[in-house]
């Protein structure tokens, strides 16, 4: 097998996977979820208005301060949706088992025996990967 065969199994792998099905699910239900679209919705109106006040000449400060206001709050409700808090559980249990597939194809792409190599490396992070040597 080849290293490209073995990508197209590892992808079906992936999709059989139990935290893939349960993110596509929670990712279909978030869909779904009318009041939470409708809430995305309204948050996205929100910013282009934000964005479009600030980028004025003559901003208005205290609408500024109201949209920004009426965005946290919006936000902070977005996120306390039950379909929103099950989707971002879902994606980060996703994201893990991405991140641990990556460890060991990285590990054995510099010469790690793939059978024995880490899945997972400890690493402090600062979140810029601007000013970062790498995760490995």
């Amino acid at each position: 097998m080849n290293p490209i065969e073995a990508a197209r199994a590892l992808g079906k792998a992936i999709q059989a996977d139990e935290k893939y099905l349960t993110y596509l699910k929670a990712k279909e239900a978030n869909d779904r979820d009318n009041e939470l679209q409708a809430m995305i919705g309204e948050f996205n109106m929100l910013r282009v208005q934000l964005n479009q006040e600030m980028s004025k000449s003559d901003k208005d400060n205290n609408k500024i301060t109201e949209l920004n206001d009426k965005i946290k709050s919006l936000y902070g409700k977005i996120m306390a949706n039950k379909s929103m808090m099950d989707y971002n559980n879902a994606k980060d249990a996703m994201d893990e088992l991405l991140n641990q597939i990556n460890t060991i194809i990285t590990f054995s792409a510099n010469g790690e025996d793939p059978e024995t190599c880490p899945a997972t490396v400890e690493h402090s992070c600062s979140g810029s990967c601007s000013t970062c040597g790498g995760c490995h």
